[in-house]
C-alpha cells in the first residue's frame, strides 16, 4: 500500500553513473529458459492511493499525473485485473481518466494482452470546446514481441455525442507504422473541436455574438520556429473512416468516407467525400510536409451542394443560394479558413442552378431606371421581391490570395439574361463586378421601346463592400440611342414615300450624313 507518494522521472532525476563506477556485465545472450519467461512483477497485491507521478522526456512538456488511485491483483500465473483512476495536468489541459480491466501477462515479453471494460475520461481547457470533451469506452490491447506490434481491437468509444467503432495497430519501426480503421454512426465535430468563428474583418472585429474568444494553449519555446505538419516525418499510415454522418461548422454530412496514406511527410488523400443534403461533394489531394514549407493541394469536386450552407459555414456575409456544381484545383500552404482567405490560389468552373441573390433586383433596377428617364414601358407586378433570380449561372473562377476572379460570367432566367466578369476581395469583403443585361421579361408598355429593351444589353456595375453594394447603371444613354434610332427610322420611312419631291430627297441626303 502506497499512499501520498510522489515519484518524479525527469531528467534531472535520472541515474548518474560516476567515473569509477563497476561496469555492469552485458546482457545474457543464452536462450530463456521456462523460469525467465513471463512477468516479472511479482506482487500479488498492489494499491496506490492520493499520490503524484511527474515524469518528462528530456525537450518535452512535464507531465503531472494527480490523484492517482490504482489496484492490482494477479495469480501466479500472471493473469490479473487492475482499477485506475486520475487526472493529468498538460498545457493548460486537465484530463481525469478511470479505467478498470484485465490483463494476462501469462506469455510476457512474447505476448501481453489486456482487455479494458470500463473506460471513462474528461478533457478541459485550452483549445477544447467549452464545454470540454468527455466520454467512454472498451477496447482489447495486444503486443507482440516478434513483431514489435501494439494493437487495440474492438474499440468503442465515445466523446460527447461522437462514437468511434474498429481497431488500430502500429509496428515500432524505425518509424512507427500505423493502421488505423475506424467506423462511426455520428460524429460531431463542432463538439469536439474549439469553436474559433471569428472572421477575417477590417478593424478586427469578431461575428456578432462572439464576445470572447477561446483559451488557447501556451507557445512552447522548443517548438517555436517549428515547419507546420512536420510530425508526419514521422511515421508512415494506412488509414480508413466510414462515418455514417458528420457535423462540421455546422453542416451535416452524410455517407463520408476517407481514405488517407501518409508516406513520412507525404500525406495522400485519395478519398474524401460525402453528402451534404441533395448535393455530392469530394474533396481529394495531398499534403507534402517533407521540406520547411508544407504545399497542399485539393482538387475539389462538387455536385448540387447548396452554396448558402458554405458561405454561412465560413462566416461569409453573402445573401446567395442556389445549387452548385464545381471543379476546381487549389493550393496553399496551411489547411485553415484565414489562410484560404489570404494566401491560397486555384481555379475553378462554376455551374449553378435555382440562383437567389438577396438584396439587389437587377431586373427591377433596369425598369425602374427606364421610368425615371422617361420611357413608356413600365414593370410589371412579377417578380416585385428585392432579389436577382436566375435559373441557371455559369462562371470560371481564379484565386489568388484574397481576390477571387470571376470572368465568362452568363446567367438565364425567363426574366432575365446577363453576362460579365468581376472581382471579389474575400479579406476587404469588397467586390467590383460589370454586367451586361438584357431584361427579357416583366414589362407593360410601349411594345417597340420593350423589344428594344430586350435585345439591348444594359451595362450594371456593382461594387462596394459585401453588405452595402452599390450600383451605376447606363439607361439614358441607351433610351437617347434609341430615341434617335427611332426618329431617324421614321423620317427615313417618310423620305422613301416622298423620295420624288425635293423634301423627300433633302431628308435623304441629311440621313445619309448622320
Amino acid at each position: 500500500m502506497l499512499k501520498g507518494g510522489v515519484i518524479q522521472l525527469t531528467p534531472q532525476t535520472e541515474a548518474v553513473r560516476s567515473d569509477d563506477a563497476p561496469v555492469a556485465p552485458k546482457d545474457n545472450t543464452l536462450p530463456d529458459v521456462a523460469e525467465d519467461r513471463g512477468w516479472s512483477f511479482d506482487i500479488r497485491s498492489l494499491r496506490v492511493a492520493d499520490s503524484v507521478l511527474v515524469f518528462q522526456h528530456e525537450n518535452d512538456d512535464q507531465v503531472t499525473v494527480r490523484d492517482i488511485r490504482l489496484n492490482m491483483e494477479q495469480d501466479a500465473e500472471h493473469r490479473g485485473t487492475f482499477d485506475f483512476s486520475g487526472r493529468v495536468n498538460r498545457d493548460q489541459r486537465d484530463l481525469a481518466l478511470s479505467f478498470s480491466g484485465t490483463v494476462d501477462a501469462s506469455d510476457y515479453p512474447h505476448n501481453l494482452t489486456a482487455g479494458i471494460e470500463q473506460l471513462r475520461w474528461q478533457l478541459q481547457g485550452a483549445d477544447l470546446p467549452a464545454q470540454g470533451i468527455e466520454g467512454q469506452g472498451q477496447l482489447q490491447a495486444q503486443w507482440q514481441e516478434a513483431q514489435k506490434r501494439l494493437s487495440f481491437n474492438h474499440l468503442n468509444l465515445t466523446a460527447n455525442d461522437s462514437s468511434l467503432t474498429g481497431q488500430v495497430q502500429v509496428t515500432l519501426a524505425e518509424q512507427p507504422e500505423w493502421q488505423i480503421d475506424l467506423q462511426s454512426s455520428k460524429l460531431n465535430l463542432d463538439n469536439l473541436l474549439p469553436h474559433h468563428s471569428a472572421v477575417a474583418q477590417t478593424g478586427g472585429a469578431v461575428s456578432q455574438g462572439q464576445n470572447t474568444l477561446p483559451l488557447t494553449r501556451p507557445v512552447i519555446a522548443s517548438r517555436v520556429g517549428a515547419p507546420p505538419y512536420q510530425g508526419l516525418q514521422s511515421f508512415t499510415a494506412e488509414i480508413a473512416l466510414q462515418a455514417d454522418s458528420v457535423r462540421w461548422r455546422g453542416m451535416d454530412f452524410t455517407q463520408v468516407s476517407t481514405k488517407m496514406s501518409n508516406q513520412a511527410g507525404l500525406l495522400d488523400i485519395t478519398e474524401l467525400q460525402g453528402k451534404l443534403a441533395d448535393g455530392e461533394m469530394s474533396l481529394p489531394g495531398t499534403l507534402d510536409a517533407r521540406t520547411a514549407s508544407p504545399r497542399i493541394e485539393f482538387h475539389p469536386r462538387l455536385n448540387h451542394v447548396e452554396i448558402g450552407t458554405i458561405l454561412k459555414a465560413f462566416n461569409y456575409p453573402i445573401s446567395l443560394t442556389g445549387k452548385m456544381s464545381l471543379v476546381g484545383d487549389f493550393s496553399g500552404a496551411d489547411i485553415d479558413a484565414e489562410a484560404f482567405r489570404h494566401s491560397w490560389k486555384g481555379k475553378a468552373h462554376v455551374d449553378m442552378s435555382n440562383t437567389r441573390l438577396e438584396g439587389m433586383n437587377f431586373q427591377q433596377l433596369v425598369q425602374q431606371a427606364v421610368e425615371r428617364s422617361g420611357g413608356d414601358a413600365q414593370q410589371s407586378q412579377e417578380n416585385m421581391d428585392n432579389a436577382t433570380r436566375l435559373d441557371r449561372f455559369t462562371t470560371d473562377l481564379t484565386l489568388n490570395k484574397g481576390t477571387l476572379t470571376l470572368d465568362d460570367m452568363v446567367g438565364q432566367s425567363s426574366m432575365l439574361a446577363l453576362t460579365g466578369s468581376g472581382t471579389l476581395d474575400l479579406v476587404k469583403q469588397s467586390c467590383d463586378t460589370q454586367f451586361n443585361l438584357r431584361v427579357l421579361g416583366g414589362w407593360n408598355g410601349d411594345s417597340n421601346l420593350i423589344t428594344f429593351l430586350k435585345e439591348t444589353p444594359v451595362p450594371l456595375r456593382v461594387y462596394g463592400k459585401w453588405q452595402e453594394l452599390n450600383y451605376t447603371l447606363q439607361v439614358d444613354q441607351l433610351l437617347r440611342k434609341h430615341l434617335q434610332d427611332e426618329a431617324k427610322r421614321r423620317l427615313n420611312d417618310w423620305a422613301d414615300r416622298n423620295k420624288d419631291t425635293r423634301n423627300g430627297k433633302d431628308v435623304k441626303k441629311l440621313l445619309n450624313k448622320l
